[in-house]
């Protein structure tokens, strides 16, 4: 049995009629009247009782025809799955998200964006740590992850830089430089610098304090944060000062106002990771797509003067 035979069931079925059903699947109706003839022989029963003006359903063909119709609407709904899914347009989409990256507003901008151009892609999200994340692609619980580079293992992974997010400095409230706009990483030396463990960002944690040593100083270093936003209350708790990605401005702790810095300043890289290979169309268009809306963004951040913003409160 052949999906063609379900076809041209169904077609007589619903016209009532070798001619009108032979005109619906456009082909002459003796050959349509032969494959049913064909078809019943195949099932060892008769589907139809043959009229002067058309046809009707024996009462095999009509317990039949509902399990056909199903049938063909099971095969039309896989062809199109098949056929998104290799374009790309249909699929489940699992992304993994470094520390704080979900605050960067572009980040979820182009995440909704896309969901919107392909509502049939189902992504749902991990949200952890570089080394983290490199272990998840690894084992394939997700299948891209934004992450701030330098990864630890990258023999097995394709690895595409994103954009370098600007830094601020993360103050106390009361703090002597509480009122100013922007300040220079110099302002900070004797205050011990809140950070988080190297191993959760060794790219970023090593920026900050190359950046304070280009300032002139080596960073008292104060209490340690268990990631990268976790730096902004601490700070509002008064145990020290931090060097975070602006995104986490956004983090309205109170007690504590965000800066800009004066060169030289840190800046926070991220970057898209993917098994290396043969991605799948639905992970490639993924990352073109984030690629691109990060390239202009980026570019748009670059023609900004950070001077000429005002202490965040």
């Amino acid at each position: 049995m052949e999906l063609r035979h379900l076809r041209y069931f169904v077609a007589v079925a619903e016209h009532g009629s070798f001619t009108r059903a032979a005109g619906a699947l456009g082909m002459e109706q003796p050959p349509l009247s032969q494959q049913i003839k064909q078809f019943e022989r195949l099932l060892g029963a008769t589907l139809f009782h043959r009229m002067t003006r058309g046809v009707e359903l024996t009462e095999v063909g009509a317990a039949l025809l509902p399990q056909a119709q199903a049938i063909l609407s099971m095969s039309g709904e896989f062809q199109a799955l098949a056929q998104g899914l290799s374009r790309g347009e249909r699929g489940h989409l699992r992304v993994g998200l470094a520390g704080a990256v979900s605050l960067l507003p572009i980040i979820p901008q182009v995440i909704r964006r896309f969901r919107e151009t392909w509502p049939e892609v189902v992504v749902s999200f991990e949200e952890s740590n570089t080394p983290a994340l490199s272990t998840a692609l690894h084992e394939r619980r997700v299948d891209v992850a934004v992450v701030r580079p330098p990864m630890m293992d990258e023999d097995n992974l394709a690895v595409y830089p994103l954009l370098d997010e600007p830094t601020v400095a993360a103050l106390p409230s009361g703090h002597t430089h509480a009122g100013d706009g922007a300040i220079r990483l110099s302002m900070l030396e004797h205050e011990p610098l809140i950070i988080f463990p190297r191993e959760l960002g060794p790219g970023f944690h090593d920026a900050i304090l190359s950046a304070c040593q280009n300032a002139g100083f080596t960073p008292r270093m104060g209490q340690q944060a268990p990631q990268i936003a976790a730096t902004v209350p601490l700070v509002a708790a008064g145990l020290g000062v931090s060097v975070v990605p602006r995104s986490l401005s956004q983090i309205h702790a109170g007690g504590v106002t965000f800066h800009p810095i004066e060169e030289p300043a840190p800046r926070a890289s991220l970057a898209i990771a993917v098994l290396k290979g043969r991605p799948t169309p639905l992970v490639s268009r993924f990352v073109s797509t984030l690629r691109e809306a990060c390239r202009e963004w980026d570019d748009e951040q670059q023609t900004m003067d950070p001077s000429s913003i005002s202490a965040l409160p």
